[in-house]
């Protein structure tokens, strides 16, 4: 191969002429044409090489997947930072970004690897004035390498072949950000989330397969028994803002995340977003009081096409920080502020969502998406054809709010009985500060009197998700030295709450950390959920 090559750049980085660039700064997705997607082998190589050529890079790895391959973590800053505590005395915004956490969505990964490149070596190191970035360009590396044909027939052989959804435990790794079964998601929360405690966090994937006519989706982070601050500014400020930006700058047409379903008839008039579960990681962060966004590029695009709609996202996500990063952590902060003094002051007075519902949050205008003709089954049954005209759906209405179904009061904190210290140590990995009574005490406040517990039929994610019905009464209680206390007044004080009430929709009961106790429940008799919330 020659020692140079010219490659053109196809409008990711929009050059007004050709770059030229060493052989070893071209990633395996430019060289084939776009035919095929990074090895691991082949990030790690690219990587060494830009740090060979930069002083502002930094890489450590975040640990190793089960079949022992490091998760890489690219530290760009200027000038070099190489901790986490190192990053916050420099007083700058930090910004984590991942792809590949589905390794057959291999977009993010590939255009991290870009953007790496114009950052530290091309035109856009001005990013680097005032902000820290953290690129994991391959989360999920154990299956990127399991490449095979035929894995997402929506993306239609763009690349030829890509690796499996799930790690090599066999979970998906968006599916595990509560109960932190994974190699990954371990080495993600203990080693990045937590210490090094990022302002935004971006996870890059690509739909499955609904032929809405956006070039790439977005979704904010959900969960309404967090602060409303964070959430409020992504959709009504930085998303709305940099929608705008790409179409100006770029020509793409970018809107909210969802689908539709054809059988409920055509054209659309409902489109859902997914569901607001801090199992997806995306969705965690609105409980951490820090900003996320969920990035979902068209999979029927052609690879290179979704490669340059991601690019360009995480490009103005990324300018976006960078003119409005003190904006951004006052969002932040006053979050956080509003997570301890309502425990201060209203602890016991005030109840928020635990169970909830998706309802409607407005009316799209319009909607771009392929058409579809109606045509019948030799059955009778009406059978939906896809067409390649695109048309406008208008006055659909979009499914992305959610209403509390059940309440809590919110207590000053939890008691946790020692017996449970997979529960702390769940806790502690999260960053919830747990701490452990020195002596025996009582607690005045509230016990849950389980009078159902129910068990899905079917695993998932390899458990039988449980949930329970029941009432709380009052009581005081004595705890012994040894067992655990969570006081709320904190600033992930919201994620302690939904992850420890009894009726959370995604917390530690659905996820059968509390079988034991409570299966003993059964016809008439109740069974008391073993964390105490006290007042």
């Amino acid at each position: 191969m020659k020692q140079y090559i010219l490659w053109l750049a196809l409008a990711i980085s929009a050059p007004a002429i050709a770059q030229t660039l060493p052989a070893s700064l071209v990633i395996t997705s430019e060289r084939s044409n776009f035919e095929k997607t990074s090895t691991h082998r082949d990030v790690m190589d690219f990587i060494e090489v830009v740090k060979g050529k930069s002083q502002d890079i930094h890489v450590f790895s975040m640990g190793k997947s089960q079949e022992g391959k490091d998760i890489p973590v690219v530290v760009m800053a200027r000038p070099r930072v190489q901790t986490p505590e190192e990053a916050k005395a420099s007083g700058k915004m930090i910004v984590y970004i991942q792809g590949n956490i589905h390794a057959g969505e291999v977009e993010g990964k590939e255009a991290l690897l870009m953007l790496m490149r114009d950052i530290l070596l091309g035109d856009k190191q001005h990013l680097l004035e005032n902000q820290i970035i953290l690129f994991a360009p391959i989360y999920n590396t154990d299956s990127n390498d399991k490449m095979e044909k035929g894995r997402r027939p929506s993306q239609e052989d763009s690349p030829l072949e890509v690796g499996i959804r799930e790690n090599s435990q066999g979970l998906d790794l968006n599916r595990d950000g509560v109960k932190m079964e994974a190699f990954e998601t371990n080495h993600l929360f203990q080693n990045v989330v937590v210490p090094w405690d990022p302002q935004v966090f971006v996870d890059l994937h690509t739909t499955n397969g609904t032929w809405h006519a956006w070039n790439l989706t977005w979704a904010p982070s959900y969960h309404y028994a967090g602060e409303r601050g964070p959430y409020d500014y992504i959709v009504n400020t930085m998303l709305k803002s940099i929608t705008e930006t790409v179409k100006q700058k770029y020509d793409l047409n970018f809107g909210p995340y969802g689908d539709y379903d054809v059988r409920q008839g055509w054209p659309p008039k409902n489109f859902y977003t997914y569901n607001h579960h801090p199992r997806y990681l995306v969705n965690q962060f609105s409980l951490r009081n820090r900003i996320a966004i969920l990035s979902e590029a068209f999979s029927h695009e052609r690879f290179y096409q979704r490669i340059h709609s991601t690019y360009a996202f995480v490009n103005e996500i990324l300018t976006y920080t960078k003119t409005h990063g003190d904006e951004i952590r006052a969002v932040n902060k006053k979050a956080e502020e509003q997570t301890i003094s309502q425990i201060a002051s209203h602890a016991g007075k005030i109840k928020k969502g635990v169970r909830f519902k998706m309802v409607p949050l407005q009316t799209l205008p319009e909607l771009p998406t392929y058409d579809y003709v109606v045509t019948t089954k030799a059955d009778g049954s009406p059978d939906y054809l896809r067409t390649g005209n695109i048309i406008r759906a208008k006055d659909v209405t979009y499914y992305a709010k959610f209403d509390a179904e059940i309440e809590s009061t919110v207590p000053k904190g939890y008691v946790i009985p020692a017996e449970f210290s997979a529960v702390a140590e769940n806790l502690r990995k999260h960053g919830v500060v747990v701490t452990t009574l020195g002596q025996s005490k009582s607690f005045e406040g509230e016990v849950f009197l389980v009078d159902k517990y129910e068990k899905a039929a079917r695993k998932f994610e390899g458990h039988f998700m449980a949930k329970v019905q029941g009432s709380f009464s009052s009581t005081r209680k004595k705890f012994n030295k040894g067992d655990y206390v969570v006081d709320l007044a904190q600033p992930l004080g919201n994620l302690a709450f939904y992850l420890l009430e009894p009726q959370s929709d995604d917390g530690y009961v659905r996820w059968n950390f509390f079988d034991g106790p409570l299966e003993k429940q059964a016809g008439n008799k109740k069974v008391e959920y073993p964390v105490f919330k006290y007042y």
